[in-house]
């Protein structure tokens, strides 16, 4: 099987507009929505903590971890952590906790929690959806470089120097990449194919005037559906930018929409701003012709229902996120939906320049500043990510109960109730393929059409040590998110009067912010990222 270091990371890259700014991804959970890597086996035994030498386990600790997600509620994931701590107790006498970071706000109360001072442990971090960069700048985390070797053995092992690079500020190594584990999230939007064919689309939606054209056919249609039935906090500027111009993302936060890119991948250096082109304006005038046929509600900016529940009810029939989202969902609406044969566009096939890998950097995981036990914190994690057993447990939950290998996949149980039996832990802080169980819930055609696509048009991540300093240009950066908090919702969703209009104030209080200044740092400090890779 082809393997993909990693895909585009999320158009979502949305993002917090107060001091502690970051970017933006999506939800999942469970481990389903991956199932392209065979489980190779691995060593199920305690990966290098049981000969501790002198490791001192004596006194029994508690390890936190925090994560990203909505806390399940119906008593499963806590089942399945008793069995993991059991092990966790057995082998170094501690026990995981489990902190979640709601998705309701949950850029703000992620930097909140780092910046707050308590003693968590273990943390799920991302350089180019969790602001990484700027909460090493803050001081979050702690440094590895003494002691992964001694406590993680196994995991300092396995990541390559090369990867260590990359995990690295200031010259310190602090944070643990998922660098071992094959995914693409190139993003774009979700559409029901037997509708499309109704509309007369027969080839694959290749542009935003081809979903155009389907929204358009289930508003005349189908009176009892929403055409996209999108909430407040969506987000769609980023993916029109990848579909309509060659730029490339870049790993610096602005606030709900990106303000800042690079030319294209042949001027990966040169910073550039598609707010301040005409693609901007054809944006703007898009979503406010949208809004005004009626493609969602009237009072979107203030919707609180969740699209997707709505698309497996059809609903609604539209959705966005990214590939592996895809590749669940498109299972899942084969059984709720039959005959929908879900389909995805994703916003690289338009111009095809500009998907690039992703970043071995959009998971992995970070240890505290304020930890107060790091050394029993990494053989916990240490446990995670090298003893199959233990990993099994975190990402599918009890075998018998969650699911049953079938043919070598993992299935539903006999009797299973998704609300009853539903297991997921949120950790993405450390998947590796050799212990991955391919999904009977994964789109079986998923490697040979839209991996086989994206593996036409990839490009190296070339960002992956790029470290953007904000100390110089820190309040323009969050008056400039506090700008796009403010301004882009309704652009996003066409509620902002004239087009025009609205992106003539939109630059213009992005001009007062301080754009200029920030253009320029940024501009400087990937000058010298380009001298320091010799290019």
């Amino acid at each position: 099987m082809s393997k993909w270091k990693k895909g585009l990371s999320l158009l979502l890259t949305a993002m917090l507009v107060f001091v502690l700014a970051s970017c933006g991804g999506g939800g999942g959970g469970g481990g389903d929505a991956k199932g392209s890597a065979g489980n190779s086996g691995g060593n199920s035994a305690n990966p290098g903590t049981e000969d501790s030498g002198d490791i001192d386990t004596s006194k029994f600790v508690k390890i936190s971890y925090l994560v990203l997600g909505d806390k399940p509620k119906n008593g499963q994931f806590e089942k399945v952590l008793a069995e993991v701590n059991k092990i966790m107790k057995e082998k170094i006498n501690a026990e995981l906790e489990w902190k979640w970071i709601e998705w309701a706000d949950w850029q703000t109360k992620y930097n909140l929690a780092l910046a707050s001072g308590e003693p968590y442990d273990l943390i799920t971090i991302g350089t180019d959806w969790l602001d990484t960069w700027g909460n090493a700048q803050r001081g979050a985390f702690m440094n590895l470089d003494e002691l992964l070797p001694k406590y993680a053995p196994e995991t300092w092992k396995s990541v390559p120097e090369e990867d260590w690079k990359e995990s690295m500020y200031n010259g310190k190594i602090v944070l643990i990449p998922e660098n071992d584990y094959t995914q693409w999230v190139n993003h774009g939007f979700f559409y029901r194919g037997d509708w499309a064919k109704e509309a007369g689309i027969t080839e694959p939606i290749k542009d935003w005037e081809g979903i155009g054209k389907y929204l358009q056919y289930i508003k005349d249609n189908k009176p009892d559906v929403i055409p996209w039935d999108a909430a407040s906090g969506t987000q769609t500027w980023g993916g029109f930018v990848q579909s309509y111009t060659d730029e490339l993302e870049l790993p610096i936060s602005t606030g709900l929409l990106p303000v800042y890119t690079a030319k294209s991948y042949e001027e990966k250096f040169t910073v550039v701003s598609p707010v301040f082109e005409d693609v901007f304006l054809d944006y703007a005038t898009m979503m406010k012709s949208w809004a005004d046929k009626g493609f969602w509600r009237e009072d979107a900016l203030n919707n609180k229902n969740n699209n997707r529940d709505a698309l497996k009810a059809g609903l609604s029939g539209l959705d966005q996120h990214h590939t592996q989202t895809f590749s669940g969902l498109r299972v899942e609406m084969d059984r709720l939906q039959p005959g929908s044969e879900l389909q995805m566009f994703p916003f690289s096939r338009t111009r095809g320049t500009n998907l690039m890998e992703l970043s071995i950097t959009h998971g992995g995981t970070s240890v505290g500043a304020h930890s107060k036990n790091p050394e029993r914190a990494l053989m916990a994690y240490d446990l995670i990510r090298n003893n199959e057993q233990v990993y099994h447990l975190l990402n599918y939950g009890i075998e018998g109960v969650q699911y049953v290998i079938k043919d070598g996949k993992r299935a539903r149980p006999e009797g299973y109730d998704d609300a009853r039996d539903n297991f997921y832990s949120d950790f993405w802080g450390g998947r590796v393929d050799k212990f991955e169980i391919p999904s009977e819930t994964t789109w079986d055609q998923i490697e040979e059409t839209l991996y086989a696509e994206y593996d036409k048009l990839k490009k190296p991540y070339v960002y992956g040590q790029f470290v953007f300093d904000k100390t110089p240009v820190e309040a323009e950066l969050t008056a400039i998110s506090q700008v796009t908090g403010e301004l882009g919702p309704a652009i996003v969703m066409g509620k902002a009067g004239d087009p025009a209009a609205a992106v003539e104030e939109f630059r213009s209080k992005l001009k007062q912010a301080g754009y200029d200044k920030v253009l320029a740092e940024l501009q400087k400090q990937l000058d010298a990222y380009k001298a320091q890779l010799g290019e």
